[in-house]
């Protein structure tokens, strides 16, 4: 039955559309919120993953064999600008396919983007293992990267999507952790085939490895349900009803289920769709990304840009250029290779320390922690690399280790989790293209200057990279609203409050007198009549005595 007929007073239609999407469902419940946190896990290890492999091939011997252009030497200095083009044409692929995602992401849904992605990211493995020439590695790590900006730009918001406001945080937390379990995962496979010095598998077959991750995901999709915030934007709240009901484990009509449901038709509402109407195909404008009122879509959007360019600035230094760093410190070949592997297993242990803090503590207080002790690392490898003997080498690897600690705890996840936060939802699609297409154009630029400005500038590298750090402490503390506890539909009646006060949402989202999504208060707030959301399934589902848990 049509969602017309639901309207026109068929309530026990509508309820037979809920069952009926209800019955489709595979899993419920810890089980379902259990395979979420799989595939949407291992599509960041696959991203870790692909992050860190390259890190110790560019200075393994067939490698360079292959690809002499990557040899950098007195003879040819200009080879370091070409190893670090290689490197971060990788971030301009991903680039693409964040911005190819303003366009289908809300098109094609969550899931299938998500598909779409590993199914781009394997044909380019596949060129990139089989390459014969510097041309071709470059066009394959573009093929590449347009799949991982669609995945990376996608499985955060899906999964934010998926996940109630208590879990929400440490959920997406374990996502960054696989980050680094994937960065983990190349380094030692990197060191594993370092040894098979005689055969070009040295480099291939860890470059083709990643095309197992991809598939992982792609077979397990299918026994997934799609966002439920997305299925009623597009239109389709029976489907949305029931998932929320197999998220949450519950009947459809009980009362944190309801509530949730309200919650997210006030959204789609206060983002100027009608959810009775609307359609796939109709999505939201772009010239919306730049308006205030109540709805705050430019700051908040902006908000999402900002931090994915502060942690680009933070960490890109070391995932990419860990061997080398080692390297330049007068440690040998197997001996870097060893401490990078190492280094990235560190990363791994340091970033679960986030998950336990991320939903006590939360986000504003983690960010601005690791921005001080990032700053101040930073700062001590630059004195330490003026000095130049092998004591000061010798502490500056430890500084490594303790850069990568401090930025594990706070902002590893961090970027992927709160731009998906801290935007309304017709705006969430185009919103975390953006962000994630920030994260890639700052992953470009500083992945690019890396290689020439050690080259030139040697240890001074160091200065700058404190200085960006540093940057990110007074802005953190200033702009970035606390999103904690708070339901993503909670964050549209902060800004709203925000708004109609004239004040910071810093300082409302730290007020604990703050209406719920799906009150009656938070409709006023929202400017959104009472009942002017309701149709005829509100018959069904009255909206609830209790507030409950909102996802």
């Amino acid at each position: 039955m049509s969602n017309e007929k639901a309207e026109d007073g068929l309530d026990s239609n509508f309820a037979d559309e809920v069952q009926a999407a209800s019955d489709r469902m595979k899993l419920r419940g810890r089980k379902l919120t259990a395979t979420l946190s799989f595939v949407a896990g291992t599509g960041f290890i696959l991203f870790g993953y692909d992050q860190g492999v390259m890190s110790a091939l560019l200075t393994a011997n067939q490698f360079e064999k292959v690809f002499p252009q990557v040899v950098v030497s007195d003879q040819h200095p200009d080879h370091a600008t070409l190893q670090s083009f290689l490197v971060a044409i990788y971030e301009i692929g991903c680039l693409s396919g964040a911005l190819m995602n303003l366009v289908l992401g809300d098109r094609f849904g969550r899931k299938r983007t998500i598909a779409l992605g590993c199914f781009i990211m394997t044909i380019g493995a596949i060129i990139q293992a089989a390459s014969y020439s510097y041309a071709q590695i470059i066009v394959a790590r573009i093929i590449t990267g347009v799949g991982n900006g669609l995945n990376t730009s996608t499985v955060p918001a899906y999964h934010a999507e998926c996940s109630p406001p208590h879990q929400r945080g440490s959920l997406i937390m374990i996502e960054g952790s696989l980050i680094t379990l994937g960065i983990m995962i190349s380094y030692w496979i990197d060191f594993a085939l370092f040894w098979a010095s005689g055969s070009s598998a040295q480099w291939r077959v860890p470059i083709a490895l990643q095309i197992l991750f991809a598939l992982v995901v792609v077979f397990a999709l299918p026994i997934l349900p799609e966002s439920p915030r997305w299925l009623m934007k597009a239109g389709r709240p029976a489907e949305a009803l029931a998932v929320i009901s197999a998220l949450e484990d519950k009947p459809h009509t009980d009362s944190t289920v309801r509530t949730t449901f309200h919650a997210i038709k006030e959204a789609v509402a206060l983002e100027g769709s009608n959810i009775d109407t609307l359609s796939s195909s109709e999505k939201a404008s772009l010239s919306e990304l730049f308006t205030g009122g109540r709805t705050q879509n430019f700051r908040r959007v902006a908000l999402g840009v900002i931090i994915q360019c502060f942690q680009q600035a933070s960490i890109n230094l070391i995932t990419y250029y860990a061997t080398i760093l080692f390297e330049r410190l007068g440690i040998n070949d197997v001996k870097s290779r060893i401490l990078a592997a190492c280094n990235g297993t560190e990363y791994f242990l340091a970033s679960l320390v986030a998950i336990f803090l991320i939903d006590r503590v939360g986000r504003r207080k983690l960010m601005i922690f690791g921005g001080v002790g990032q700053c101040l690392t930073m700062v001590l490898l630059a004195v330490l690399g003026s000095i130049n003997n092998s004591a000061a080498d010798i502490v500056s690897a430890v500084l490594l280790f303790v850069f990568n600690s401090f930025f594990a705890i706070g902002w590893l996840g961090m970027t992927w989790l709160y731009p998906a936060e801290i935007v309304g939802l017709r705006m969430r699609g185009p919103a975390n293209a953006l962000s994630t297409a920030s994260n890639w154009t700052f992953n470009f630029l500083v992945v690019m200057i890396t290689g020439p400005a050690f080259q030139n500038i040697s240890w001074k590298t160091y200065i700058v990279f404190a200085a960006l750090n540093a940057f990110i402490i007074p802005i953190v503390y200033f702009f970035f609203p606390e999103t904690a506890g708070r339901s993503l539909e909670d964050m549209d009646v902060v800004f709203a409050l925000a708004y109609l006060e004239n004040v910071s949402p810093v300082t409302v989202s730290l007020r604990k007198d703050v209406p719920p999504a799906g009150s009656p208060e938070a409709e006023r707030i929202l400017g959104l009549q009472a009942g002017s959301i309701s149709n005829s399934d509100d018959e069904i589902l009255p909206r609830g005595e209790a507030e409950g848990t909102k996802l």
